[in-house]
């Protein structure tokens, strides 16, 4: 049976091909050059591009649909070698700017929302992902696959960075072996060479599975998918609660090693008349005493049948103020891919037709 390329560290590759230095040349041709054969890996001797089209799949995924939005972002359905689709997601940050005569000033800055499992457990009632339930987890490989075949599409060459936001299909913490090692493959320097702290991990609360994450201390930003400042609220919308509760977030979070400039990123979807009021972001105030925390305020973004309504900038921007002026940094973010449900919530594998 062929195992997929991308599933192992450059390390465990030194110790599967022989003589061992050739997997820094094969991890440098499938991340740097982007090739879509061994036949391509040019240096390798032809007894060894065998060997490797005989025990090694390149390429596990397989660009279905893409869709773009008015705003620039791409959503791409992927399918996988058993037929399974799940999705990722570009995201312009910043344009590029070339002056008057052609130069580039600024260069563009991308950050890519990737999936950690097909469908998800979580049962989040605000989210459509958890509509279609829980297929399987993702390999290494194919977590990673994600980013490589983006970046392939998009034509961005192996020295651009790129941001990494564990915050696609599926809690990145029920498939944490695999999430850690994609973590080590991206940061790798001879692949992707993605900065640990280039790539943040959100999961919507599994306190032991945040306290394992800081114990293999990789560097990582870590974002807390909160929603709810007591219990009672929470467990409506996340199910989760009932077994992790707020407390227990919370204690995971102060254990967690988070670099001196960095903080902790709570991600607060707002839904009108459910947790927009001043009186929520009081014991928002008080929940995140003595951690160094950056609130996300998040738009919650309307997807058909929903029980929920997209809150007012009105009261989003009362919300933030209040925030902000009781010493907690606070931000909106503008959902970006709405018009083609690439936004926060919103992923979900649709049946190709």
């Amino acid at each position: 049976m062929k195992n997929l390329i991308q599933d192992f560290t450059k390390e465990e590759l030194s110790e599967k091909i022989k003589p061992s230095f050739r997997a820094k040349q094969i991890y440098q041709w499938i991340y740097k050059k982007y090739v879509n054969s061994f036949e391509e890996m040019k240096n390798l001797p032809k007894s060894l591009k065998a060997e490797l089209e005989e025990n090694y799949i390149l390429n596990p995924l397989k660009i279905v649909k893409i869709e773009q939005s008015i705003d620039g972002s791409k959503k791409y359905l992927f399918s996988c070698l058993d037929g399974l689709t799940m999705e990722a997601v570009l995201l312009p940050m910043k344009k590029e700017q070339i002056d008057e005569d052609g130069k580039v000033t600024k260069e563009a800055k991308f950050t890519i929302c990737i999936s950690s499992q097909i469908g998800c457990k979580i049962g989040c009632s605000f989210c459509l992902t958890a509509k279609g339930g829980f297929s399987r987890n993702l390999s290494a490989g194919e977590i990673v696959s994600q980013v490589l075949e983006i970046k392939k599409d998009n034509n961005i060459p192996e020295n651009k960075r790129v941001n990494l936001v564990f915050m696609g299909m599926g809690e990145p913490l029920d498939n944490l072996d695999n999430v850690i090692k994609a973590v080590k493959i991206f940061n790798d320097i001879d692949g992707l060479a993605i900065g640990t702290r280039r790539q943040t991990i959100s999961t919507s609360g599994l306190s032991h599975q945040i306290k394992k994450l800081g114990e293999a201390n990789l560097g990582v930003l870590l974002a807390i998918s909160l929603h709810a400042v007591d219990d009672k609220l929470r467990e409506e919308l996340m199910p989760i609660n009932k077994a992790y509760n707020i407390e227990s977030v919370i204690n995971a979070v102060k254990q967690f090693p988070i670099d001196q400039r960095k903080k902790v990123l709570f991600e607060y979807l707002v839904m009108k008349d459910v947790n927009n009021d001043i009186k929520s972001a009081k014991k928002l105030v008080k929940l995140l005493s003595g951690i160094k925390a950056k609130v996300n305020l998040i738009y919650f973004n309307p997807y058909p049948n929903s029980p929920y309504q997209r809150p007012s900038e009105k009261s989003m921007l009362e919300f933030k103020e209040y925030l902000n002026k009781h010493g907690v940094i606070c931000t909106i973010r503008q959902s970006k891919g709405l018009d083609i449900s690439a936004a926060c919530g919103q992923l979900k594998e649709k049946e190709i037709l």
